[in-house]
């Protein structure tokens, strides 16, 4: 498991948070930490990891707050929180967010039994609609296929998209009625979130719009400031 494993470490303690990146890459993790909850949520957003381990008390955002964000966000990721907080009401609110709770002081050993153990529970128990993998989406009369980048509308030929438009469409359909953020959508389909590769983002979310107008159920909102969210109502549901 811990060959392709990634995992975001989130603490704020730079001398705790690098003794347990260190300890968790000589068990052949793949690492990366951050000092504080938005830069954690940031990560979060941008890059793909496979889990979080993340510390309750930080600046700027604790915790519990990221943590909501990122469910929020609709980040599908399982998520230990690490920390000195030992009351029931705080293992309460962390198990509302998250899948394990870990006080502190802890054994960096187990600390690795728990991160195997959530995510064999996490894999045996994902729903398989909502992975990155789901490939085939319905949304209401149109039938998109990501792998064959097809968009087939009923009764229409079928229209073969381009890469970049098949990769932001895959992204709205999993995040379907929830906020698309744009710097999550320009890093991975991108790689950049600069000025330019905004702009052109832009230009494919106006030809996505176009494609799917046929269908006024459905609707590519802007989120201002935020980014896009792909609504579509119940009678026209995303499935897989």
């Amino acid at each position: 498991m811990a060959d392709n494993t990634r995992i975001l470490l989130v603490e704020d303690d730079p001398n705790l948070g690098n003794v347990l990146s260190e300890f968790l890459e000589m068990r052949g993790f793949d690492v990366k930490l951050c000092g504080d909850g938005e830069e954690g949520l940031l990560s979060a957003r941008r890059e793909e990891f496979d889990i979080c381990i993340l510390d309750v008390m930080m600046p700027k955002k604790d915790g519990f707050e990221v943590a909501k964000q990122m469910r929020d966000d609709n980040i599908k990721i399982p998520i230990i929180f690490v920390t000195a907080k030992d009351k029931i009401d705080d293992k309460q609110k962390g198990f509302q967010y998250g899948d394990d709770y870990l006080t502190k002081p802890f054994s960096m050993e187990e600390l690795v039994l728990r991160i195997k153990a959530v995510m064999r529970r996490y894999d045996g128990n994902i729903d398989k609609q909502a992975l990155p993998g789901a490939d085939i989406f319905t949304l209401g009369k149109f039938t998109f296929d990501y792998q064959l980048r097809q968009l087939k509308e009923e009764g229409e030929e079928t229209k073969k998209l381009s890469t970049k438009e098949a990769e932001l469409l895959r992204l709205l359909c999993q995040h379907s009625n929830q906020v698309l953020h744009r710097d999550l959508a320009l890093t991975k389909i991108w790689g950049d979130d600069n000025y330019y590769t905004a702009r052109s983002m832009d230009v494919f979310i106006t030809k996505l719009r176009k494609y799917l107008k046929t269908d006024e159920r459905l609707e590519i909102m802007n989120v201002h400031g935020t980014g896009y969210k792909l609504i579509i109502p119940a009678s026209a549901a995303v499935a897989s």
